[in-house]
């Protein structure tokens, strides 16, 4: 084998793997892409010698009309992550604050550290939920607030009601990040109109991605909507050529395969729905999760002492408390057994 194919195939082998049952840390979907996004997807390679689109005019075009808004109101970034730092780029200065729950989403520290902002942490009550009537009061002359529903790594919601109540509180010029990173997860009750919340409050931004339920991590796709105004704002900080032609072709054929990703999903959540109840059978307290993991709190366990021991790779949180994100029977089985060793 030549040099150059040899490191190809070496590369080749060194690439994540969908079938490790133990990679339970970052949330990834445990199948890898649905079948008819995956032959879209091959076949996108032929035109990888080309420029994507100089802004991602058509991803944006197709989100919105999918998703039931104007395309002046749709940004694309490099996952839901890179929304967010469009974000902070456009409205924010050294020095603002930014408000969050704590423990949050392991990026939005990093970002803010990397904005420059003064990070405000409001810690979650006991049983996972944001505090709002702190966070609203902590605010107070904050440039941004983050909320996540669900939350990151709790899996919890706020009612749309409470939601709505918080938002009102809040200043006008405060702009908020409602992350729904899971939102696919929620169950049809659970679920809010997210068009006409940014419609009722133009500092709103949802956040969304391709990255959990419909499996495209490693293409990093995320949108972000608002009301027009602001999300020209964040039009302005479009890389370009940022977005690659593979996004486009991943979201087309993922917005044709919502029957198929609709069995997907019913899957994961079933499965998540087993392992809290093998948890709860040997008496492990878990938050009400409505996305694709489980949050257990330390309880003075030491959760991730258990799970390292037993080769499980599980997020740890500095209060002792892991998420273990859902993946397949086997992955259950791997969980259960390291809880039902450290029981005895």
């Amino acid at each position: 084998m030549s040099e150059p194919m040899h490191r190809g195939a070496e590369a080749l082998g060194a690439l994540p793997t969908s079938l490790d049952p133990m990679a339970l840390s970052l949330n990834e979907n445990p199948f890898p892409p649905l079948p008819s996004v995956r032959s879209a997807l091959s076949a996108s390679i032929e035109a990888a010698n080309r420029y994507p689109e100089y802004l991602p005019e058509r991803l944006r075009s197709l989100i919105a009309g999918h998703t039931g808004l104007r395309d002046e109101q749709v940004v694309v970034g490099a996952g839901a992550t890179g929304v967010i730092m469009q974000v902070l780029h456009a409205v924010t200065d050294p020095g603002d604050r930014i408000v969050m729950a704590t423990p949050t989403f392991d990026g939005y520290p990093i970002f803010a550290q990397m904005a420059r902002l003064e990070s405000v942490a409001v810690a979650l009550d006991a049983h996972g939920h944001h505090d709002l009537d702190a966070m609203a009061s902590a605010a107070t002359g904050a440039r941004v607030v983050v909320v996540c529903r669900p939350h990151n790594p709790t899996g919890t919601i706020e009612h749309a009601a409470e939601l709505e109540r918080f938002l009102r509180c809040l200043s006008p010029e405060t702009v908020v990040l409602l992350d729904e990173a899971y939102a696919e997860f929620l169950a049809p009750e659970y679920r809010m109109d997210a068009v006409g919340l940014v419609a009722r409050h133009p500092n709103v931004v949802v956040l969304r991605t391709f990255s959990k339920a419909y499996g495209l991590a490693g293409l990093r796709i995320g949108y972000g909507f608002c009301a027009p105004q602001l999300a020209g704002r964040l039009w302005s900080m479009q890389l370009p050529f940022g977005v690659a032609i593979t996004a486009l072709v991943g979201v087309a054929a993922s917005f044709d395969a919502e029957a198929e990703l609709s069995q997907r999903i019913r899957m994961i959540t079933s499965e998540r729905r087993h392992l809290r109840m093998r948890l709860r059978s040997m008496g492990v307290y878990s938050t009400e999760s409505n996305a694709n993991f489980v949050y257990v709190p330390d309880c003075g366990r030491g959760w991730g002492k258990v799970f390292e021991t037993n080769g499980v790779r599980v997020r740890q949180y500095a209060d002792g408390g892991v998420r273990i994100t859902v993946g397949d029977r086997r992955s259950t089985r791997a969980v259960v057994a390291a809880v039902a060793k450290a029981m005895r």
